[in-house]
């Protein structure tokens, strides 16, 4: 087996791919911006080396994937970070590490997307990711690009809002989503390494609309649901003036979950962790 170089282990799926890649048994090299944020367990030590990088900045990763024979890249703003886009980081950062695996003549690269990304480009955060998928399909790697539907931690935040009492929807919740666990979509990302696919659509075990995630969240919570249902209007004017008045990176996640909410997104389903029993170790 191959080493793999992994970026992104520092972020929710990344960290889910490492324990994954060290359960195999698999040689990681790990870049990471803060080292001592990566801990490897116990006993897996010889398994990894951690590379201290920014993406950014192409210097910082010369010859990084030197004697790597697959990268899998998760990189990409999952929160807002002050001075930095989408275009320089879910585009740019993993543009120089494709150009770092070209010339080390890297087997094959794995990227994860999102799902339905080509059909979503007017949202920021789908355009820089597409940007990316069309560089690495004219690369002349091998590649997979992996197009997850959402991650259980998104739906954190309709678990919070049932916490407080009452659950906000749009289209009234009838948009469909299998959202899928850290540790099945890992599974699914490591797996592909001795793949041959191009490109993989994957969601969790369950599709349900947004009502149906709304109420499971309160009946973890032992609540009578309270759901409010939006119209669309106003969730255009509030992305409208969202747009004028909010700093990019805060707009940009609202921006992809509001979208998201009134898009169906069931992709083939995968895995076996279920959202409930996540909402329920989420108390």
């Amino acid at each position: 087996m191959g080493r793999i170089l992994l970026a992104g282990a520092t972020g929710y799926l990344g960290g889910h791919i490492l324990t994954k890649l060290i359960e195999d048994n698999r040689q990681v090299t790990v870049i990471a911006r803060q080292a001592g944020r990566i801990h490897p367990p116990p006993g897996s030590a010889p398994l990894v080396t951690v590379l201290p990088a920014e993406l950014t900045q192409p210097q910082s990763i010369i010859n990084c994937c030197e004697g790597i024979d697959t990268v899998i890249s998760t990189v990409g703003i999952t929160k807002p970070q002050k001075g930095l886009t989408y275009m320089d980081v879910d585009y740019q950062a993993n543009l120089n590490l494709l150009q770092e695996a070209r010339k080390s003549g890297v087997r094959k690269f794995i990227y994860i997307s999102v799902y339905k990304g080509e059909q979503l480009q007017d949202i920021a955060i789908c355009h820089a990711k597409e940007q990316f998928v069309n560089a690495l399909k004219a690369s002349g790697l091998e590649y997979c690009i992996i197009r997850p539907t959402g991650y259980f931690s998104d739906m954190a935040a309709l678990f919070n809002l049932a916490k407080k009492g009452r659950v906000y929807l749009f289209a009234k919740g009838a948009a469909k989503i299998n959202p899928i666990s850290g540790e099945d979509l890992a599974a699914a990302c490591v797996t592909a390494i001795d793949q041959d696919k191009r490109e993989i659509n994957i969601g969790g075990p369950q599709t349900m609309r947004f009502t149906q995630i709304a109420q499971t969240a309160f009946d973890v919570l032992h609540k009578k649901p309270a759901i409010t249902y939006l119209p669309e209007w106003l969730r255009k004017t509030i992305l409208r003036l969202a747009r004028i008045f909010m700093p990019a990176p805060v707009f940009g996640p609202l921006e992809f979950f509001m979208t998201v909410m009134t898009t169906d997104m069931n992709a083939p389903e995968y895995g076996q962790d279920t959202l409930k029993a996540y909402f329920e170790t989420s108390q």
